[in-house]
């Protein structure tokens, strides 16, 4: 038998890899792996951080110098509107009491009226061009006030002929007065109110976004920590005067900012209070004003508006104690109501004529006279505190921008620091 022998096979033999064969790394893992290249990122950090500084601050004063400028023009239309209403009040409150006359109307209170309702209608066509957002309602209150006026017109017509159907279209006209005008603008005063309040809260919390900063400063002195055991080295001269800068910048920006968001604060609860408050009351005793008329023109017949007489005027002694309000406001409003207590004495002991006559009077110490003095005194604060307000808010917002832009070059120089001190570490490796 033949036996068949195959080949041997040749051998294997294994390539030897030398164990002291370098491994490379490419990309931003190598160059991470390396001093040079975390240099180079801890500079990018560094210059991030300081620039974050710079344009934290900017955007800061640029909020705040909006915000300021927002509560100005809203409490600008805010006291326009109850200017506004105040105006229509008085008109009503003048043509009821001027009814009380009989006939022709005495020539001081025509006047009077005629100036409130011409002061009313420049009034609401200024508002509407001042804020598009308001102009609707203010149409509306617009249309309202023409209905308004012709009706009293056609009251007075009556009158002066001694037709009693003058006195349903007094009542008609400031039912229309009450329906179709004041709360149109009561809707205006709070939708303006609450931007107000709005602004007045973006002023207060913008000083607080420079706390970001904070993160912005300890990245840089987390780099200059990790430099500092990188190079054997404490002090890099360029991250150094880059943190020094960025916190003066920081504090000097809280400072400013925070001044700012305190003197519209003091402005919010003070100035701008009173205005408010004084507003109001002046506008419910005009309201109560013409309730006082009605209970004589009704003839016995006015316990409602005797009713709302009471109430209207204790919301506005509520208001005038406020303690940012002038405090000779109060006792006038009291002397008026006092004298009102007179009337009703008469009225209610049938001595109509008599009451009429008190109501009318224009002798000093009279209700008119005392309603008078306390409206002068009403009016002069409510312009002493609207321009104190205005003040304060239009005299802040210059230096909230003036700080803004001055951190944002600080914090531009302190990244150029910032690179060149990071940039002399790399220059070391080359």
């Amino acid at each position: 038998m033949t036996q068949t022998i195959a080949p041997h096979a040749a051998p294997l033999t294994a390539v030897p890899t030398p164990a002291s064969a370098p491994v490379h790394r490419t990309g931003l893992r190598g160059a991470l792996s390396r001093t040079p290249g975390r240099l180079r990122v801890a500079g990018v950090v560094s210059v991030l951080a300081a620039a974050a500084v710079g344009v934290i601050g900017l955007n800061a004063g640029l909020a705040q110098s909006e915000a300021l400028s927002d509560a100005d023009a809203d409490t600008t239309q805010l006291v326009g509107i109850q200017d506004v209403r105040n105006d229509l009040v008085v008109a009503d409150a003048t043509a009821t009491n001027a009814f009380l006359v009989g006939g022709l109307e005495p020539p001081e209170q025509r006047a009077r009226y005629d100036e409130a309702v011409a002061s009313a209608a420049n009034g609401l066509a200024q508002l509407a061009g001042s804020n598009a957002a308001d102009a609707e309602l203010l149409g509306q209150a617009t249309a309202g006030l023409t209905t308004y006026t012709g009706l009293v017109e056609q009251a007075r017509a009556n009158n002066r002929q001694g037709f009693p159907v003058g006195a349903a279209y007094l009542d008609q006209a400031s039912s229309v007065l009450r329906s179709d005008v004041l709360p149109q603008l009561d809707e205006l005063v709070q939708a303006n109110s609450d931007r107000v309040d709005a602004s007045f809260d973006s002023v207060a919390s913008v000083p607080w976004l420079l706390a970001l900063g904070i993160l912005a400063l300890a990245a840089l002195v987390v780099v200059q920590v990790w430099l500092a055991r990188q190079t054997h080295r404490r002090l890099n001269v360029g991250l150094f005067w880059a943190t020094v800068l960025a916190l003066a910048a920081s504090i000097g920006g809280a400072v400013v900012l925070g001044s700012a968001a305190a003197k519209a604060g003091d402005a919010r609860n003070g100035p701008y209070d009173a205005t408010v408050s004084v507003s109001e009351a002046y506008s419910l005793a005009n309201d109560a004003k013409s309730q006082e008329s009605f209970t004589l023109i009704k003839r016995g017949s006015g316990a409602a508006y005797e009713e709302q007489f009471v109430l209207k005027t204790d919301e506005a002694r509520e208001l005038l104690a406020r303690p940012t309000v002038d405090p000779a406001l109060a006792p006038l409003l009291d002397d008026w109501v006092a004298s009102h207590q007179e009337i009703r004495a008469l009225d209610d002991a049938g001595r109509w004529d008599e009451a009429v006559a008190l109501a009318i009077s224009e002798e000093p110490g009279a209700p008119n006279d005392l309603f008078e003095a306390f409206s002068t005194a009403a009016s002069t604060s409510l312009e002493a505190s609207a321009e104190v307000t205005h003040d304060a808010l239009s005299g802040s917002g210059g230096s909230s921008v003036l700080v803004g832009w001055l951190m944002l070059v600080v914090g531009v120089l302190a990244a150029v620091l910032s690179w060149r001190g990071i940039s002399k570490r790399v220059e070391e490796y080359r």
